[in-house]
């Protein structure tokens, strides 16, 4: 991995839990096959992380019903493989480098919208599922896997009903 910001696109990402204390994986539509993966997305410059957490959920999933209960210490990055690279944000970045958001959702599963009007783009997902925490590492693509077993280091204590975590 390359460990120069200006070669990440800069980043939001929300694990995003029910009250059983499932997170949200949302599977993309534009991977063959299907690529499965938290909400997550691009900051604008100026744009405090944690508005554009709260933007991308509501742009992705259609609702930004949620809380935050915990925000990564630090900022979290991936290195796209290097064949397609070329295609994702025009061959500008290696990569992505997040700030993390660990929401608990306080809507009902019937406010997940996967139709949404989002103004830059089709719908990203074509399918949502909650996953308890054990789940996650194996859904996500083998690129992002690292990231996600380091979210689970530092997100793992609240992985549980809402009544067992501090919200």
């Amino acid at each position: 991995m390359v460990d120069h910001p200006s070669l990440y696109r800069a980043g939001a990402g929300i694990m995003l839990l029910n009250r059983d204390g499932r997170i949200l994986m949302c599977r993309r539509n534009d991977v063959e096959g299907g690529a499965w993966q938290m909400p997550q997305g691009g900051i604008s410059n100026g744009e405090d992380p944690r508005t554009g957490a709260f933007r991308e959920l509501k742009e992705e999933i259609g609702t930004d019903n949620a809380a935050v209960i915990a925000e990564s210490a630090g900022w979290h990055s991936y290195d796209l493989p290097i064949s397609v690279r070329p295609r994702i944000w025009g061959g500008k970045y290696v990569g992505q480098r997040q700030k993390w958001f660990l929401m608990r959702f306080l809507g009902h599963d019937e406010d997940i919208n996967l139709e949404t009007e989002n103004p830059e783009q089709h719908p990203e997902f074509d399918s949502w599922i909650w996953v308890p925490a054990r789940d996650l590492p194996d859904l996500v693509v083998s690129f992002k896997r690292p990231l996600y077993q380091a979210l689970l280091q530092e997100f793992g204590q609240f992985c549980g009903p809402a009544e067992n975590s501090l919200t």
